[in-house]
């Protein structure tokens, strides 16, 4: 028998499907259809002028042409520092941190640094759809910890000290959250790293979307109020939502010096140095004020406030108001098994391929986040483009509903 082409492991992956939905969209439209995308979690808006205007600069440098340190420019390193400092009263070393290409390989590289085979990551779901993939690719368990709407889409102390076992090394926390929207008050940020602190359990704190928090929400930072759990925290950060930069692949992760120089080790035979030209633009963006950033949080406040009043008129929907990041995050129960010109979706899967050839609104199944039932939408796009979308989705299931009816 012949030996398979594709490595079990990496066969095993699967697809992104915020990527996928995001790619079949962008094929109709470039077939000439109008399709409205509510998939990817991208900024709308260009990145700022200033910090594309350092990268053209830093084309012209001839030392930007060259291998540079694999950890990252010592200045971008040094202004990390500061900036988390800064937002999140996080006192850390330059030496604490590794730039990596986007935030995405710095939670890849955390888990294949941390983690043995068979080591146990604690998961509270919903979650990003690449958490649990690249656990497993680094031989670690992912054990999914449920939380609802009911709950806040917040894991509490208790459940996840009921999901600990002696294999557990990790916890995957994230506040506010992908995709759900939801931010931790203070109280449980710290009870969580006060738990994790006492329990020997490392945490994996992905901070993203730090500074995308609405009404009296307010972001905390796990380390800052649990300083004890410093030696066992990982950090992870990047200039992709926070400076409209997703394509510029510039992230980090902060952590203990130990754990910096091993994953420096891994990323030395993985993709060497970050992109110096990007590297460049990031350390324009992160040492600059973050006027820019306000700005993009008052229109991602105003159509976060417009989505949740659109999905939550529909009947059926159920759908809680995101209180950070760029995602609504509904509920579409109500909606299923319910024949919808001549197809009869049973799962929101089903539901979305429906949508998406019905209406030509592509959004993002709740089965990607482990919560089967919802949908995830991106509600980074244009105001005239939300509102006719989600128009559109209320139109389409309104005939679902007069014909079960």
């Amino acid at each position: 028998m012949p030996m398979p082409r594709i490595s079990r492991r990496v066969g095993a992956i699967a697809e992104s499907a915020t990527l996928a939905i995001d790619a079949k969209a962008k094929a109709l439209k470039a077939a000439g259809e109008d399709v409205i995308g509510f998939g990817a979690g991208e900024p709308d808006f260009p990145t700022p002028a200033h910090v594309v205007e350092a990268a053209a600069a830093a084309c012209r440098e001839p030392r930007h042409h060259r291998y540079t340190p694999t950890a990252g420019l010592p200045e971008l390193r040094a202004a990390v520092a500061a900036k988390t400092a800064r937002d999140s009263g996080y006192q850390v070393e330059a030496g604490q941190v590794l730039v990596t290409n986007g935030a995405k390989q710095a939670v890849f590289e955390a888990f294949a640094t941390l983690l043995d085979p068979d080591d146990e990551v604690l998961l509270p779901a919903p979650y990003w759809v690449t958490y649990p993939e690249a656990i497993t690719l680094a031989g670690g368990v992912p054990v999914v910890v449920p939380t609802g709407a009911e709950a806040g889409f917040r894991a509490t102390v208790e459940q996840l000290e009921a999901a600990r076992s002696p294999r557990t090394k990790a916890l995957l926390f994230v506040s506010p959250s992908n995709p759900t929207g939801a931010v931790y008050p203070r109280d449980e940020v710290e009870a969580i790293g006060r738990w994790a602190a006492e329990s020997g359990v490392w945490v994996v704190t992905d901070e993203i979307y730090e500074h995308l928090v609405y009404g009296d929400n307010q972001f905390h930072s796990m380390p800052v109020l649990v300083p004890e759990l410093a030696d066992r925290c990982v950090v992870v950060n990047g200039v992709a939502k926070t400076f409209a930069m997703t394509g510029w692949r510039v992230g980090w992760m902060v952590a203990p010096t130990d754990v910096v120089k091993a994953t420096a080790n891994l990323q030395s035979h993985a993709t060497s140095n970050v992109c110096n030209v990007a590297q460049a633009a990031a350390l324009t963006a992160v040492s600059g004020d973050l006027a820019c950033a306000a700005e993009m949080r008052a229109a991602f406040d105003r159509r976060r406030r417009r989505i949740h009043e659109l999905l939550a008129a529909i009947p059926g929907v159920a759908c809680t108001e995101p209180q950070g990041a760029f995602y609504a995050f509904p509920s579409l129960q109500g909606v299923l098994g319910r024949e919808l010109r001549g197809r009869t979706p049973a799962s929101t899967l089903e539901l979305v391929e429906v949508i998406l050839d019905e209406a030509r609104v592509a959004i993002v199944p709740g089965e990607a986040f482990g919560a089967p039932g919802y949908a995830r939408l991106s509600y980074a796009l244009g105001d005239d483009d939300l509102v006719e979308g989600v128009t559109r989705i209320a139109q389409l299931l309104e005939e679902a509903k007069v014909s079960s009816g």
